[in-house]
Order: C-alpha cells, then structure tokens, then sequence
C-alpha cells in the first residue's frame, strides 16, 4: 500500500498549487485575489506563499501583478536534467534537425500525453509554435502514437477518461482545440497505433493543423522500452504525405540508431549547488513570518534533482539538498501525491509533468523577452534610455530597448542597426571574438567617419577593442552622432561567452565622461549580472533563442 504523505496540505503542497496556478492561467498576469480563486485557500496563505516565491525569484511582481520569473523553470531544469534523456539526446536532435534543415522534437509519454522536452526549429515564413514542456494529445501527435505502442487496457482507459472530459482538447494549449468531437476517435487512435507498430513509425497527416505533417520514430532504452519519440516536423508547402516518409526516414532511423547508443553510455551527474538548510533558516530570521521555510525546503529538494541522474532516495535527496532526512522524506513524498514524482522502491523519480510548475510557459522566452524587464527597471533607475544589441556580421542590431521620454531622445527601435566599429555595444562584441576573427572583421568593415571623433583606422580601433577587452566596458563618446554618448557592458552565456551587450545612452551636456561612468557603471554591471542570472536558468538545458 502507498505510503501517505504526511502535511499535504502543508506549505509545500500549497506553494506548487499556486506556482501551478499561475502557470495555467491563460493569462500572463495574475493579482493575489485571483490566485485566491483560482487555488480556494485563504488570501493570507496566498500572501505568504507568494512573499515566498517573489524572494527565491519565481515570480516578480509588476505592481499588484504577479508574473512568472524565469528562476521558476528552474524546476523544470529539475526534471529535464533528471530525467537522463536531455543531455545525451538534444545534440543528436539538432544534428538531425541541420541534416534535414526540419523542425525536430523529442518528446515523453506523461500521463495525459505526449510532453516535449528537447527540440531545434527552423524558423520560416511559416513555422511551429511548439515549445519544450508543450503536451500534446496522444492521438493527434506522431509521437504519442509510437508512445502508445505498448498500452494495455489500463491505460487506453485512462486516455478514454480524459477524452471523456475534455473531448475538444481545450486542455492542451499547445495545440488548436477542437470545434467538434470527432467521431469513433478510439477507433482511429487504435488503428493508428497498430500502423506504427508494424511500420515502427507514424506519419501525422495534418492531424494538428492543416499543413502540418510529422514523422515520428520510437528511443528505446537498453531494456528496449520506448521511452522518447523523436519527430521530424514539416509543412505541405515542402512536402507531400506521400513524399515526406522517403526523405526524413533514412536519417530518422540513423539518428534513432545514435540516440539509443547514446542511452547506453554511463551518465555523471552535475555539481550540487542548491541552498543549505542554514542559509534557508538564515532567510527566515531575515524575513520573519512572511517566508514560509517549509515551503522554500521543498523547493529546494525538487531542486536537488537536477544534479541526480535517475532520481533521488530519501538519504541522497537529504544529502543533496543538506535538509534532515525527515524533511527531505515529507518533500519526496509530497510531490509523489501531488503527481510530481513517482517512486519505485526506494528510488523517487520526477515526472513530466513537472514542467507545469512554470516551465512550459516560460520555455518560448528568447533573450531579449529576458531582458526586458530588466532594461526597464535600470531605465527607470537612471533615468537614461537603455538597449540591448547582439552582433550581426559588422553592425550591432538593436533587439530589446526601453526609451525615456526626455524632450530629447534618440531614434532607435528593436531592429535597428548600426556600425559596430562605431558603437559602444559594438565594441564590447567585438572585444569578446578572437583576436584572428576580430582583425578580418575589422579590416572588411567600411568604417566611414560618422562623425569628427569617429576611430576609423584598424590600429586605432584594435587598440581601443582591446582596452574594452582588459576592463570589461566600452565608452563610445560622439562617434556615432555628435552630442551622443554611450556606455556598454556585455552579457555573458553559461559558457561565458559574451552573447550581447547593454548600454545606456545619453547627451553629452549632461555629464562629463568620468561622471557619465561613475554614475552608470555600476547599474550596467548590475543589469547585466542580473540578465545573466535568468540566462543560466531559462538556456539551462536549451540552446540560447535571441529574439
């Protein structure tokens, strides 16, 4: 008999239905009285709950609003890493993706259908709105067809239920819903099922949408158990039912092939970093009764499984996130009957579905969606107009900005480009290529005097690149436009890799240099560190989406 949690509907219990709530709500911003309704417990619970996750960095508040932060996908990075697929199978998925230049996705069985957890797209002129942690229904995806191969009767009971309930799929965001139900709809799922399990494979003949088609191939696990499904997504526009199969399954396969010898290969798992049980206590003496400790503690071993490969028993996830081993045992067994977690034998495991807790929502955020509140806040701070650029060839292109509404302002918008020789922002990129690549791009560059002061020549503006490289800022000073000056500094990857640069820019009578630098620096430095810290979450285990 399943052991009952004890305190379920303690703080942690209630702390994961309201992030939940959030997260589900059509709507991107909710008000305490909402989430009131929407979780039926008290406003002071609902008050402390949320005090709770607004200080671990899961929601941020925008007034009375309360929005997703993306510290929350933190969890879902909780699951992703766990769950041993991601890390061998995401390079393989976007290897297959740039040999078929296709969208293509790996998804999960979950309980309610088929969860994507890793995926590389081709962006077009028309192209898939699917985002990792999307669940789609089984018998409208490819994928969950080839999932649904080895269903016994218990399970195809469980889906009819569902189906029962929810027959237009208004429940499944990541996908139109219905305007009818179908009719014989098991009929056609079975059917459908026991092509795949002849052929080994599914065609998904426009069964979403019109227009789209998908091909989707069974992972099997050394045991030989499916436990992913990899899809090749397309349009009518580039290929036809008929013609689709011939030209995706020959690397479908091969692709297979890698990704189940890659599941053989012994996995390590990542360096513990998650809060111990004293800097917890250390935030409660701080904040007194408005942090929920119980709350922050469960989080905490939810966390802990990102850095366990295959799972945690009660000793490793005490161990793993330094709580008592009681703690650790309420944790467990809280997100076991809340549908988190399953257990075989001693061994928790999280489950799909935990990508409901923020990270399904917050996974189509791009960098610049990142940065934007950001900018705004040091906006506001300094009073100047702040942007953000990446690199693009020679020209800096401008992809998130907040203006102010001084009487002077500058004309820039998200797209614009600029000279990155010219540029603060530029110059900060520049710093970050290697020395070979930064050389030939400045040698190619025709680098027009803009201005009086504007460096043209190569050595004068290595040197100058240079110098941003040894102190970590640029000062571009009426070179760009006179009476304009700028101060960036970059923002760095996971890896390190400087990926984009912030500035501010202002007129030139209102500071001198040295006081534009003392002024604004520091704000800059703490924006982007600031940028750096979502970064690191939400690109986690994705690649990096600029805009």
């Amino acid at each position: 008999m399943r052991e009952a949690a004890e305190d379920t509907a303690g703080p942690f219990e209630r702390g994961l239905s309201v992030l939940h709530a959030v997260a589900a709500d059509p709507e991107p911003r909710m008000r305490r009285v909402d989430l009131t309704k929407a979780t039926g417990l008290a406003r002071s619970t609902v008050d402390r709950i949320t005090a709770t996750l607004l200080h671990l960095g899961f929601l941020r508040a925008e007034g009375q609003d309360l929005l997703l932060a993306p510290r929350a996908m933190e969890l879902g990075n909780a699951y992703l890493a766990s769950c041993g697929l991601v890390t061998p199978l995401a390079p393989l998925v976007t290897r297959l993706a740039d040999e078929l230049d296709e969208s293509v996705s790996l998804a999960v069985p979950d309980a309610d259908g088929a969860r994507l957890i890793a995926q590389s797209t081709r962006r077009r002129a028309m192209y898939l709105a699917f985002h990792v942690g999307g669940l789609l229904p089984d018998d409208r995806s490819a994928a969950g067809v080839v999932l649904a191969t080895t269903w016994g009767e218990d399970r195809y009971e469980q889906w009819r239920d569902r189906r029962t309930a929810d027959p237009l799929d208004a429940g499944f965001p990541a996908v139109p819903t219905l305007t009818t139900a179908a009719p014989d709809r098991e009929a056609e799922f079975r059917a459908r099922i026991a092509e795949a399990a002849e052929e080994g494979w599914s065609l998904d003949d426009q069964w979403v949408e019109p227009g789209l088609l998908a091909i989707a191939a069974p992972v099997c696990d050394p045991e030989g158990r499916p436990v992913a499904a990899v899809s090749v997504l397309s349009h009518t526009s580039r290929h036809t039912a008929k013609t689709f199969p011939d030209a995706v399954l020959p690397a479908l396969r091969e692709a297979v092939l890698d990704m189940e010898a890659a599941l053989r290969r012994p996995t390590r798992s990542a360096e513990r970093a998650v809060p111990t049980a004293d800097e917890l206590r250390s935030t409660k003496d701080e904040l007194g009764m408005e942090f929920l400790e119980t709350l922050a503690r469960g989080i905490a071993v939810l966390k802990a499984f990102r850095f366990a490969p295959g799972g945690l028993t009660i000793s490793t996830a005490a161990a793993a996130s330094g709580l008592p081993r009681a703690t650790a045992r309420r944790a467990l067994l809280v997100l076991r009957e809340a549908g988190y977690a399953e257990s075989d034998g001693r061994v928790f495991a999280l489950r799909p579905t935990v990508l409901d807790l923020g990270y399904s929502r917050l996974s189509s955020l791009t960098l610049a969606d990142i940065a934007q509140p950001h900018l705004k806040a040091l906006a506001g701070a300094v009073g100047e107009s702040v942007s953000m650029a990446v690199l693009d060839d020679d020209r800096v292109r401008y992809v998130a900005r907040v203006a102010t509404t001084r009487i002077m302002r500058i004309d820039i918008a998200v797209g614009t480009r600029f000279p990155a020789y010219a540029t603060s922002m530029g110059r900060v990129l520049l710093a970050d290529l290697p020395a070979a690549e930064r050389a030939e791009l400045l040698d190619r560059t025709d680098r027009t005097p803009l201005t009086g002061r504007t460096l043209v020549s190569v050595e004068d503006l290595a040197a100058a690149v240079e110098t941003v490289g040894r102190q970590g800022w640029a000062m571009v000073d009426q070179e760009l436009q006179d009476g304009l000056r700028s101060l960036a500094v970059g923002v760095r990857d996971r890896s390190g890799e400087v990926v984009a640069a912030v500035n501010t820019a202002l007129h030139v009578g209102r500071d001198t240099v040295e006081e534009t630098v003392e002024r604004l620096l520091p704000p800059l430095r703490e924006t982007a560190a600031r940028i750096e810290a979502d970064l690191v979450v939400a690109f986690d285990q994705a690649q990096l989406v600029v805009v």
